[in-house]
């Protein structure tokens, strides 16, 4: 049976959680944000659904909850971050205000984060500088999962893009996208739920399509959407994370020293651009014309739409969650 809980609510009792398991005030409260966000949008293999992966790296110790980032200034629209194997959304909650003077100094400003862990959403991290009135795109990767075109074992993760744009009016354009055919998110509940994912998703661990989640998690790989279109994107993020970063590319993230680890050890770049340095006069008003163009030709729905309208609902009435996940998240809290 579903229920609804207040969004903030939930966030309160994720970060509760959380500090039960070794995170600090700031690093639990920013982590149970990006979750809550998630399941109040309807992304359900990023929102509580996570929880036990974030635990068991926790509780491993391949994770430091309490890491305090170390933000270096490297050049004038440049930062880095050593997130001192961490979590990435604390850190990039550290070097916000910084990047932020960056980019309004110089109209562009990069991030770049080294030695973080990303497991949640990643459009969370883009969606509020587009509120700001800037356009601002991320990139991660992440443990190796995907195989590249031709392939037939992994060295890619899912490493999904966010990008985030400004509006004249109403919500910003937030899209988020992997990579890969389908998150590694997607086909853990496909296989918790006994459902077979479509044809073309993914191969087993002898490089032979298949079709059976269970497969693709024992030995076996995804493969990147559209061919070698998304293979080719796949190898730009490794090479904006983990590469421009220092942190590890995706095959080299292993685990295996922490038993219940779950989150990729790797890196992130976050581009943010002041789009008042432009040609345009008037950025969202020329964004408004393309919206226009999208909709006068039957463009059924805009990037992010979908999620503004579960978030509005959720608004009204709670973040939906079945009755047993708040159960189990009540127990994990200790209420």
């Amino acid at each position: 049976m579903s229920v609804r809980i207040p969004f903030d609510d939930l966030v309160a009792l994720l970060a509760a959680i959380l500090r039960r398991h070794r995170c600090s005030e700031r690093t639990a409260a920013s982590i149970a944000a990006n979750m809550a966000a998630a399941q109040r949008d309807g992304a359900l293999s990023h929102g509580v659904f996570r929880v036990g992966g974030y635990l068991g790296s926790l509780d491993s110790g391949w994770v430091d909850g309490e890491a305090v980032p170390v933000v270096e200034d490297v050049a004038p629209g440049f930062l880095r971050i050593d997130a001192r194997n961490g979590f990435a959304q604390p850190a990039l909650a550290r070097a916000r205000a910084a990047l932020l003077d960056k980019a309004e100094i110089n109209g562009i400003a990069l991030l770049s984060i080294r030695n973080s862990h990303h497991f949640g959403a990643l459009w969370p991290d883009v969606e509020p500088f587009a509120r700001d009135g800037f356009v601002a795109l991320a990139m991660v990767n992440s443990m190796a999962s995907v195989v590249p075109y031709g392939g037939h074992s992994k060295v890619f993760g899912t490493n999904p893009l966010a990008f985030a744009a400004p509006r004249g009016s109403g919500d910003p354009l937030v899209f988020d996208l992997a990579a890969a055919a389908l998150s590694n998110g997607d086909v853990q509940l496909a296989a918790r739920e006994g459902r077979q994912l479509d044809p073309g998703m993914g191969v087993d661990r002898h490089g032979h399509p298949t079709t059976d989640p269970n497969a693709v998690l024992d030995g076996g790989a995804l493969n990147a959407f559209g061919g070698h279109k998304g293979a080719a994107l796949a190898l730009m993020m490794e090479v904006m994370s983990a590469g421009l970063s220092g942190g590890n590319f995706s095959f080299e993230v292993d685990w295996s020293d922490h038993p219940g680890a779950a989150t990729p050890r790797s890196g992130e770049t976050l581009i943010l651009i002041d789009p008042r340095r432009g040609a345009s006069r008037d950025f969202t008003a020329r964004i408004e014309q393309l919206v226009g163009a999208i909709r006068a030709a039957g463009g059924e729905r805009l990037p992010g739409e979908r999620r503004y309208a579960i978030r509005r609902e959720a608004a009204r009435l709670g973040v939906a969650l079945e009755e047993q996940e708040l159960a189990e998240l009540r127990r994990l809290a200790g209420q």
